[in-house]
């Protein structure tokens, strides 16, 4: 069966577009293996590209139960995070005069510093699952509020207007209306919030836990060991890619027209 030209499109698209990427990524890595190498520089200083590949393959069933958690509470968090964002810019777009009394609020949550709160949580829920979905949902919970809430604002009033003129309820002219204005903006903030997840996950973890990236990268340090480090960091930065990744597929397929909008190459 012949492989349909659409398809064979797509793929030269992405090629080019994570090129340019992946090139410069590897360039970095080879500076730094030839570096490592040939200036004689100790390995608990800074340990060679393919010394950190090769102790996390020997540590690959403890990262991966270390990833598992960290996992867990990115994805609990975030989904609680999402839908107390979603809740809450419904809230304040059918009553204005919350996003008046509540914005403030949120805003001073996110001046916050991870590095004084997370312990706080800690203490207060404890060492298990529960502090690390609370901080996850801090972290998480502005950025998508204000997308939704920008994205109803962008709503054509003209559409509205139409809507109302043809006795469409305020609650029809929302999910009619709003809410489909409302979705590029949402995956943008989607987008922006889950790489501060996985962020969120581990320094929870690295204030105080049982299992996780974070509670695995400080007992590396402890033990000075940098290779580790690097590889959970290795681990994480992969992780963040595949949860992107995986928020780009939704907008495509929650967005199936947006694809034959965007500019070609």
């Amino acid at each position: 069966m012949p492989i349909r030209p659409t398809f064979m499109r797509d793929v030269a698209r992405l090629i080019s577009h994570a090129g340019p990427a992946v090139l410069s990524v590897s360039a970095l890595v080879l500076v730094w293996e030839a570096y490592a190498r040939v200036s004689g520089i100790s390995p608990t200083a800074l340990p060679a590209p393919s010394r950190v590949l090769v102790q996390g393959f020997e540590q690959r069933d403890v990262l991966a139960s270390h990833t598992l958690a960290t996992l867990q509470a990115t994805l609990f968090g975030f989904s609680c995070s999402l839908c107390a964002a979603f809740l809450f810019s419904v809230l304040v777009d059918f009553f204005r005069p919350l996003r008046r009394a509540l914005f403030p609020v949120f805003i001073i949550t996110q001046t916050l510093p991870l590095v004084a709160i997370a312990p706080l949580i800690v203490l207060w829920f404890g060492f298990g699952l529960t502090p690390k979905i609370v901080l996850v949902a801090l972290v998480t919970f502005f950025p998508m509020l204000v997308a939704l809430v920008q994205g109803y604002d962008s709503t054509d009033r003209d559409i509205e207007a139409l809507m109302a003129s043809m006795g469409a309820s305020r609650r029809r002219i929302f999910v009619a209306a709003r809410l489909p204005s409302a979705l590029p903006y949402f995956f943008a903030g989607l987008r922006i919030s889950i790489t501060y997840a996985v962020v969120g996950a581990i320094f929870a973890e690295y204030a105080g836990a049982v299992r996780g990236l974070g509670i695995y990268i400080l007992n590396a340090k402890n033990n000075f060991r940098p290779d580790l480090v690097l590889s959970a960091v290795f681990v994480s930065a992969t992780l963040t890619l595949c949860l992107f990744g995986a928020t780009v597929l939704v907008q495509r397929a929650a967005m199936p027209w947006a694809r034959f909008e965007e500019p070609k190459p």
